[in-house]
């Protein structure tokens, strides 16, 4: 019985590389992880700080990924640790905005991997996506060259982060 608990523990310590400095079989061929970009503090607006915000808003900042739509993170310079970039040019998450000053009752909006968006394309600098079926609006403002790739990747992390919420 002691030969196979010892196999066991053989096969164990060599599949976990457990006291190996190489990391055993699970690092080869790993990649490291992304790491921020090396740009500068990006300036963002945001609204003051909700209770709402405040109570549901760190669950989706600490969720959302180093790298978006194959760009890294970047520093953000703001009055809310809810704001969150990446790459140049910059895509902006700001968790807890207000509600869309053009969202009524019988708005389009556009359904992206369970996510209810309100597009907003009146400013020609950019694109702004309003995630408003969530206990706090989250928005995304892109450049307007920029598809919906963002978006839809932000998707499965605001379901997970977020509870639904009638718009």
């Amino acid at each position: 019985m002691v030969l196979p608990v010892v196999v066991v523990l053989l096969v164990l310590v060599r599949v976990l590389g457990i006291g190996d400095d190489t990391g055993g079989v699970a690092a080869v061929g790993r990649t490291p992880p992304p790491e921020r970009a090396d740009l500068p503090p990006l300036p963002v607006q945001v609204p003051p700080v909700t209770p709402e915000a405040e109570a549901a808003c760190p669950a989706l900042i600490a969720a959302l990924p180093l790298e978006l739509a194959g760009e890294p993170s970047r520093p953000v310079q703001s009055d809310s640790p809810f704001a969150y970039a990446w790459g140049e040019p910059a895509i902006v998450l700001v968790c807890g905005v207000d509600r869309p000053a053009g969202l009524e009752p019988t708005s389009p909006l556009i359904q992206i991997n369970g996510v209810n968006w309100f597009v907003d394309t009146t400013d020609p600098e950019s694109i702004t996506w309003t995630a408003v079926d969530r206990a706090v609006h989250v928005q995304v403002t892109v450049s307007p060259d920029t598809d919906s790739a963002p978006v839809t990747a932000l998707g499965p992390v605001i379901n997970d982060a977020l509870p639904i919420r009638q718009p």
